[in-house]
């Protein structure tokens, strides 16, 4: 059985770690399969939303530190190859223009916990569990973990995580904004899956331009964010889906979007 599955459904494409002995601990194996599956989701227009999520009782582990290795416990792929391997992915998701809401139960620790937030949207059950856990294994963090934590908590609070590695709470993850929104265990998955409808109802294009904005803004100032803004409206204003979507406003109805 694949350890990554890929599944599409009503537009909604689902990719699972699939190694829940291990709680889906990722080998470079798995870093390929993640990577060529959002390789796949990206040019695919039938697909306007993607859930990212772990089977059994855990999103994912971190990076499997002893997964192929060799006899003598090194990888036999080349440290720095199997961090970009890694990178490769992260790129991806920031990447891929549909949006990508993290589905997390039980454990997203390392670069799982990154993982996770590397994605646009991040729903959790009240039992998961979240941790920087780098130090804890003698190690600095990976999978932008440096960039997307100060970016989420700010630079004081990212390095008390970072420094201490405390396991947080769902609800601790939340209250910090590492955490879009916590629910019962036995709901995680219906409001996932009525945030991916909502999603996939949506406009694509006009997503994937918000999407990239907001994933750029960081890195912009004030006058270059309002020049690719305007640039973005343009193309939206010569789509069908906004002429679509102001025909609905007026005729009192919902928009049927189409991509185009």
């Amino acid at each position: 059985m694949s350890e990554v599955l890929l599944e599409r459904a009503e537009g909604v494409a689902t990719l699972t770690l699939n190694r829940p002995a291990k709680k889906n601990a990722v080998t470079p194996a798995m870093w390929a399969g993640l990577l060529k599956g959002l390789q796949e989701i990206a040019v695919d227009p039938t697909v306007r939303a993607v859930v990212l999520t772990g089977a059994g009782d855990a999103f994912c582990s971190g990076a499997d530190l002893w997964g192929g290795a060799g006899d003598d416990g090194t990888p036999r792929q080349h440290r720095l190859m199997w961090m970009e391997q890694m990178n490769d992915v992260c790129r991806a998701l920031f990447r891929v223009p549909q949006p990508v809401i993290a589905k997390v139960r039980g454990a997203a620790v390392g670069a799982g916990c990154n993982l996770a937030l590397a994605c646009d949207l991040v729903v959790a059950a009240d039992t998961a569990k979240f941790s920087e856990i780098f130090t804890k294994r003698g190690l600095s963090p990976d999978f932008a973990g440096s960039w997307l934590v100060p970016r989420l908590v700010g630079l004081q609070k990212a390095k008390e995580l970072m420094y201490f590695a405390d396991i947080l709470t769902a609800a601790d993850a939340e209250r910090y904004g590492l955490v879009n929104k916590v629910v019962a265990a036995d709901q995680l998955d219906d409001v996932v899956a009525e945030w991916a409808r909502r999603l996939a109802a949506g406009p694509p294009i006009a997503m994937a331009l918000t999407k990239r904005l907001l994933n750029d803004s960081f890195a912009k100032s004030l006058d270059q964010a309002l020049s690719d803004e305007a640039a973005a409206q343009s193309l939206n204003f010569s789509t069908k889906d906004t002429a679509e979507a102001l025909a609905a406003f007026t005729e009192k109805r919902e928009p049927r979007f189409t991509g185009r």
